[in-house]
């Protein structure tokens, strides 16, 4: 009986543990990312805004979102967008005082954005997930590749 039970809780633990930590890692430095870039005059990228909006741009391009997913799509970037104007409010001002700060101030900072990244993911999640429902199968392979390497590679647009 306990065997069966940790059969089923370990993966599920698993991929929930697997998933915040990828989020955290990846929204962690991407927030400080675009908090930084504000300091290099040659950098494109100079926020969270800019960048999420260039991601809608590159996901939108790669998906070719049909009429019938449109208010799906809607839903789910203004989600995106809202989480990218709460980054910025939070990372504005702290960044160039980074360097400043001493590893207990630095881990809090790190602390205050990996909280916020929780809180902007539990709110993604469920327009992500109504969204994700109404695609296509090539929709959901082009969208998986894309969340796990990042990468959008060329597909195949009809």
């Amino acid at each position: 009986m306990k065997q069966k039970a940790y059969s089923v809780v370990f993966p599920v633990a698993s991929v929930v543990v697997i998933m915040a930590f990828l989020s955290v890692i990846f929204l962690t430095n991407a927030g400080l990312s675009f908090a930084a870039a504000k300091h290099k005059k040659s950098s494109a990228v100079t926020s969270a805004v800019t960048y999420t909006e260039a991601q809608i741009k590159e996901l939108q391009g790669a998906l070719n979102i049909t009429d019938a997913q449109k208010e799906l799509w809607n839903n789910l970037t203004q989600v995106m967008r809202e989480n990218a104007k709460e980054m910025d409010a939070l990372t504005q001002g702290k960044v160039e005082n980074i360097k400043a700060m001493n590893s207990v101030e630095r881990l809090k900072f790190h602390s205050e954005i990996a909280e916020a990244h929780l809180n902007q993911l539990k709110k993604f999640i469920p327009p992500f997930e109504a969204f994700y429902n109404s695609m296509s199968d090539k929709q959901k392979n082009i969208t998986d590749t894309i969340l796990w390497t990042g990468k959008y590679g060329k597909h195949n647009r009809k």
